[in-house]
């Protein structure tokens, strides 16, 4: 036996184990024979030191990876251990996106690292970049393979039938065969892709990736420079725009990199690159520093979450990598090389705050429910907005501050409250909040434009029937100046259901200058405010420069009320009709 065919039978072997040893773990589970916290433990041990054994024994070897996967899979079961710690049941850790997040990051980054170390030099930034970047390109077209034998397999028991051979097919009903056939298939993937890295290597993508870098530096720059003239209202509306320049600030990190490659040598020939890499590098603290004031306004506004924390590590992070990149360029020759040592730098950094995400030391959901429970106490968060769902969310942690809140409830002069824990979803509000909303609708009503003006009857009904949130977001949209000093918002009012007594309306909100929302508003025969996005009569939805367009024009003249160019077979509501 060659050693070629040896190490594919190795790697077969190796995953077909891995597949054996998950069917161990769901069997056991499904006997209660170990507990859910005890299993989610294990699953991660068990994927982690598999995945990063296939993925080392093809650079370094089976048995120099074995132990180094096991030391991996040991620490990540760690850290799976210490976050589900924050949850009375396991199905929370499951159920955090940015736990899971945290895990595979911690999984996945060091693995360039081992390989590096084991082949002599764990900083040795070409044996790094190569193998993150071949690790990438092997794992896919090992997965397909994957897919594709599965592929072959179910046509196979398809054909076979026809004739009546189910064999295939009965084999296939245990999860065993399932789990076996997909890990050896991996494993045997695995060492066929290494065998022909040559073939499969990365500098192919990594060449096409280059040629994005100028046109994306252009989009960066055009928005820096239009930014000022626009305004910066949209861009502190929220966790999203910052969650795009974050992006872009990552796209931006990564084109860097791959256009200065793994060494002088190696890197761009092209002085149109390598100027556009130097131009990014300068921009990237700017466009990190915009994204992380934003987030800064949010959480100063409305406290921390986790998903807020999250972003605000994430602009951290961005602002470190522009000012290495900045720095770089700026202290001039050899500064490619200074990228390349800073994205070492950097890349350990962010393994060591996803690790810390995972451990007490920053406990988002501590954290979080900590900043919510003392906005509350300070007065700075009204008792209609408890986000009561987002503290059940957050584990132990959410559930201390709501044990706070409903010891504070038990206090005179806390009624409100008190009703408001009874009514998590806030349907019921108390009296106070009744209050509190039809205060918010008349201040709302003072400055959102009407047509026709008379109509402000039909306007106060509609929005004393909303709840304070919506209330809340169409006031922030409204106090939002566009360019000719008007507000971002407007109501037409007009029968536009006539199945239903009273009037109707339409609201359009301007929430960006890109962005423009039309809704519907109307009772139902409960009184309730009901909501639906606007129609147009061919049945698809108005796009935001139609809407815009429609706004300004009906700002200045009230739209004609005219019957809709539809016609039904049969009568009432049991019609049917066409929408083109």
């Amino acid at each position: 036996m060659t050693d070629q065919i040896a190490e594919r039978w190795q790697l077969a072997l190796t995953g077909a184990c891995g597949g054996v040893l998950f069917w161990v773990l769901i069997k056991a589970v499904e006997g209660e024979m170990v507990g859910l916290q005890a299993a989610l433990i294990l699953f991660a041990l068990v994927t982690v030191v598999f995945a990063a054994l296939l993925t080392m024994t093809g650079p370094i070897g089976l048995w120099r990876a074995l132990p180094r996967a096991l030391a991996l899979g040991l620490a990540v079961s760690a850290l799976t251990w210490l976050a589900g710690l924050r949850y009375p049941d396991p199905d929370g850790l499951v159920a955090s996106p940015l736990s899971i997040l945290a895990l595979m990051t911690v999984a996945v980054l060091p693995v360039p690292f081992l390989i590096a170390g084991a082949r002599g030099n764990w900083r040795d930034y070409g044996a790094l970049f190569l193998e993150a970047w071949s690790i990438v390109v092997r794992s896919a077209a090992a997965w397909a393979f994957v897919g594709l034998v599965w592929l072959v397999i179910y046509l196979s028991d398809a054909v076979l039938r026809i004739v009546g051979v189910t064999v295939v097919g009965d084999l296939l009903e245990y999860w065993i065969v399932l789990a076996v056939v997909t890990g050896a298939t991996l494993g045997l993937g695995m060492a066929v892709v290494y065998e022909l890295a040559d073939l499969l290597s990365p500098y192919l993508v990594l060449r096409l990736f280059r040629l994005l870098l100028p046109a994306v530096l252009v989009v960066m720059v055009v928005f820096l420079v239009a930014l000022p003239f626009r305004g910066l209202d949209g861009l502190f509306n929220g966790l999203s725009p910052a969650l795009l320049l974050l992006t872009m600030v990552a796209a931006g990190v990564s084109l860097v990199s791959v256009t200065v490659d793994q060494s002088d040598a190696e890197a761009s020939p092209s002085p149109l690159l390598r100027r556009a890499a130097q131009g990014m590098a300068l921009i990237l603290p700017v466009l990190a520093a915009l994204a992380a004031w934003a987030i800064w306004l949010r959480v100063d506004q409305h406290g921390w979450t986790p998903e807020r924390l999250f972003v605000a590590l994430i602009a951290g992070l961005g602002l470190l990598y522009g000012a290495v990149y900045a720095a770089s360029v700026l202290r001039g020759s050899g500064w490619m090389g200074r990228i390349r040592q800073g994205n070492i730098a950097m890349a350990l950094a962010v393994i060591a705050i996803a690790a810390l995400w995972l451990t007490p030391i920053l406990n988002a959901e501590r954290i979080s429910a900590a900043s919510q429970l003392a906005r509350f106490e300070a007065g700075r968060t009204p008792v209609a907005d408890l986000d009561l769902r987002a503290l059940e969310s957050w584990g132990r942690p959410g559930a201390a501050a709501l044990a706070r809140l409903e010891e504070m409830a038990k206090a005179p002069g806390q009624e409100a409250l008190a009703a408001r824990l009874e009514d998590p979803d806030g349907y019921n509000l108390p009296a106070e909040d009744a209050v509190s909303n039809e205060a918010a609708a008349k201040a709302l009503a003072a400055v959102m434009p009407l047509q026709p003006a008379s109509a402000t009857g039909t306007r106060d009904t509609l929005l004393a029937a909303a709840d304070g949130y919506l209330l809340a977001d169409w006031q922030t949209v409204c106090d939002q100046a566009l360019p000719d000093g008007a507000p971002g918002c407007l109501m037409i009012v007009a029968d536009l259901l006539p199945t239903l007594p009273g009037e109707e309306a339409m609201l359009l909100l301007q929430r960006s200058p890109d962005y423009t929302e039309a809704l519907g508003l109307f009772l139902d025969e409960a009184g309730d405010l009901l909501t639906r996005s606007a129609l147009r009569a061919d049945g698809r939805y108005p796009d935001s420069s139609e809407a815009a367009e429609l706004m300004r024009a009906w700002r200045d003249t009230p739209p004609p009320l005219t019957p809709a160019l539809i016609n039904q077979l049969g009568t009432g509501e049991a019609g049917l009709m066409i929408l083109r």
